[in-house]
């Protein structure tokens, strides 16, 4: 029996696993001949994009829901070593040790948030890089109104405007008024860069600083946190802000078990990956989503998102079964790119191309967002066999639409 192992149960690991099982159904090939295994740490498949939302209780999918109808099987644990030389992955499991032989495996353990060396930063701050992490910013949240009134209690910073940030901050003035009704409530928006959305494109920013101005948000461009602690932060001015609420929301890198290959990674700890999804000098080993780089479009280099990260999965289901049965792969290519950003109940922003021109916005661009949040990046939830296998074909979706039809 051959064995193919996926780490990680994300938007590319989900549909790696899927993308194999299809495959191999293609082929007629039986689970007693080629198993396909997953690894991942919880039993859920979590709509992490959705994470700056304030009801999350939709937001996760049982694994079981998507793998048991296809014949894939979970290994809940949490991944600690890769040895390319020995094809093994070892992992940590409630009940021990577990060590899984792969003859083809699929690295897909996603990204994390970067946490630099602040004073404070993990004691003291919230984020919404997991399910659990933006569940206890939320019930953090839902406490406040039992505090006593101060100005820290009605204050949210939160630290990095890219598109995370932006996100968290268009929802927060009516998350403060939902959980406790302040009188003044004050959310602060703060970055580095000289500019709030850095990386969003110069047709986008304009609006998003409408949108913001609009919200009630207060944006601190060339701000830089330098500590914080249980009553808010301190700048690299030495200003001090009362914040009973630090999010920190800045800068996003790959899993450090990519540092276990032996490849050179990008300044993210991304792997080199070919368009077939194959790591760059290695013979058994595949990566997609966060963890993957290579020129998408043959130019531009695939980014951290769902986006990419599902079609990536799909291929590199597809072509660990090809690369396994000796059969020629499938390259994946990319050649449009589109951003649709959350701005909260003042709608959102949809841009086009790397240059991300602006296209739609406001309630035009906020239907777009909700159907792809709450539908499109969805696996089928009915527990057939046929559905999920057909969701998981390796094809490239076109873009979403943004005139009033269905995305």
């Amino acid at each position: 029996m051959q064995h193919i192992i996926v780490l990680g149960a994300g938007f590319a690991g989900l549909w790696s696993a899927a993308g194999a099982a299809r495959a191999l159904d293609e082929r007629g090939i039986e689970p007693d001949r080629v198993g396909i295994t997953v690894v991942n740490a919880t039993p859920w498949h979590s709509i992490r994009v959705r994470n700056y939302e304030s009801d999350l209780s939709e937001t996760r999918v049982p694994l079981a829901d998507v793998l048991d109808p296809i014949g894939v099987k979970l290994v809940m644990a949490e991944v600690t070593d890769i040895s390319v030389a020995d094809r093994l992955v070892t992992c940590a499991s409630a009940e021990g040790a577990v060590r899984l032989a792969y003859d083809r495996l699929v690295f897909a353990l996603g990204s994390r948030l970067v946490r630099p060396p602040v004073p404070g930063l993990r004691e003291y701050a919230f984020d919404i890089d997991t399910y659990a992490a933006a569940a206890r910013l939320g019930a953090h949240i839902a406490s406040l109104g039992s505090q006593p009134p101060s100005p820290g209690r009605d204050t949210v910073l939160i630290v990095g405007a890219g598109l995370t940030g932006i996100e968290v901050a268009s929802e927060m003035p009516d998350r403060l008024r939902a959980a406790h009704r302040p009188a003044r409530p004050r959310v602060i928006l703060a970055d580095r860069a000289g500019w709030i959305g850095s990386d969003v494109g110069d047709s986008a920013r304009p609006v998003i600083a409408e949108a913001l101005a609009a919200l009630g948000v207060e944006t601190r461009p060339r701000t830089a946190v330098v500590a914080i602690d249980a009553g808010g932060a301190t700048l690299d001015t030495g200003e001090k802000i009362a914040a009973d609420t630090v999010i920190w929301c800045a800068g996003m890198q790959a899993n450090p078990l990519t540092a276990r290959l032996p490849v050179t990674r990008d300044r993210l700890g991304r792997l080199p990956v070919q368009p077939s999804l194959k790591i760059e000098g290695l013979t058994a080993e595949f990566a997609a989503g966060d963890a993957a780089w290579f020129a998408i479009d043959g130019t531009h280099g695939c980014v951290m998102s769902c986006q990419h990260a599902r079609p990536m999965g799909r291929f590199a289901g597809l072509n660990v079964v090809c690369d396994l049965l000796d059969e020629p792969m499938m390259n994946l290519a990319i050649g449009w790119y589109v951003t649709i950003l959350d701005l909260g109940p003042w709608g959102a922003v949809y841009t086009e191309g790397w240059d991300r021109k602006v296209v739609a916005r406001r309630d035009v661009a906020k239907r777009t967002k909700e159907a792809i949040n709450r539908r499109r990046i969805y696996p089928p939830l009915s527990r057939v066999r046929g559905d999920i296998l057909a969701a998981a074909a390796p094809v490239v979706q076109m873009p979403p639409a943004y005139s009033g039809g269905t995305a």
